[in-house]
């Protein structure tokens, strides 16, 4: 049995995972208190896992009923992430872990999206092509076993998908979070009002989305602010069919490209319903995990551990956190 800390960004999250994947409880605690700064406060974020990780374990373990005496593994987020928010997981870790004299499997974040499309009871076969998209990642991996490493064949070179969807939102007067926010406005709207740049004339798998989102900006001041605010659901649908389209394209020509038959997509961005719609149109295989495994959670890390070379006390008590960098893909 697998206890799982996830707390690399504003979710303070515990799971409890079986060797065979069966998630037996998956607490997601929100902070909530980042929207009135439009962003996440780092120092403000890790504040709140001090306060939350107990209870948060508690839950997890009361859910599952389980007890520590019960664990056979910790496995713990190391990066990336904010840096102050991921030592008040790995410390907690490694505190249970010691305490009981645990193993402790340190997991990379995007290892973890990843291996969210191997919970279930019929994982999807490898290999497969998987598109992560969230608030901080955009890549395109070759997944040919479980992990931890995966062949990165394309990755943002600036904005990841999520940012671009909560600075839109933000140019629009939405709130933050703005993906789920600009979403919903977009329902109302005409993804064919307005040509944004989809990075069509951009060859190869990486992505762009920084001029995506000035382009929404020098088309706001060219409306006007009345005639924005008349049109903002159009404008809202027509961003955000950019970015789906700019994330169909290159899952495409990785597709193409690779010869793979399968995708599977991971991260915050995936809950998108127009994302999950056009990417079955592509023709292939498609995983699409429950919508609480698209953003961060415990059960994805648990679900990494099982792949994870475990540290043996008192091997991880100077294990460290990193904040950016796959560490442990691999970029071609």
């Amino acid at each position: 049995m697998i206890l799982a800390i996830e707390t690399s960004c504003d979710d303070t999250c515990a799971a409890v995972v079986t060797e065979g994947g069966e998630i037996l409880a998956n607490v997601i605690s929100s902070q909530g208190v980042h929207d009135r700064f439009g962003g996440v406060v780092p120092e403000i974020a890790s504040r709140h896992h001090l306060e939350g990780i107990g209870s948060v374990l508690d839950d997890a373990l009361t859910r599952a009923g389980a007890s520590f005496e019960d664990l056979d593994l910790v496995a713990v987020t190391c990066g990336p992430g904010l840096v102050a928010a991921l030592l008040v997981g790995v410390a907690s870790a490694k505190a249970i872990a010691a305490a009981h004299r645990l193993p402790l499997a340190p997991v990379d974040h995007l290892h973890g999206h990843v291996a969210a499309t191997f919970l279930g009871p019929v994982p999807l076969e490898l290999p497969f092509l998987s598109l992560i998209a969230s608030g901080g990642h955009t890549l395109l991996a070759r997944v040919s076993d479980r992990g931890p490493e995966f062949e990165v064949i394309g990755q943002t070179l600036d904005d990841a998908a999520g940012e671009a969807f909560d600075k839109g939102a933000r140019l629009l007067g939405l709130g933050y979070p703005g993906g789920a926010a600009l979403e919903r406005l977009a329902l109302d709207g005409d993804p064919e009002a307005f040509a944004f740049p989809a990075g069509r004339g951009m060859p190869g798998l990486d992505f762009s989305f920084a001029g995506l989102k000035t382009a929404l900006l020098y088309r706001i001041r060219d409306l006007g602010e009345g005639e924005t605010t008349r049109r903002r659901a159009d404008l809202a649908a027509s961003y955000q069919r950019a970015i789906v389209e700019a994330l169909a394209l290159r899952a495409t020509r990785a597709l193409e490209q690779t010869g793979l038959e399968r995708l599977a997509i991971g991260g915050g961005v995936a809950a998108n319903g127009v994302l999950r719609s056009r990417l079955r149109e592509l023709g292939v295989p498609l995983e699409v995990p429950p919508m609480e495994l698209c953003t961060d959670n415990a059960a994805m890390i648990g679900s990494a551990a099982r792949f994870v070379e475990p540290l043996s006390y008192p091997e991880y008590l100077d294990l460290d956190v990193y904040a950016s960098g796959e560490r442990r893909f691999v970029r071609t």
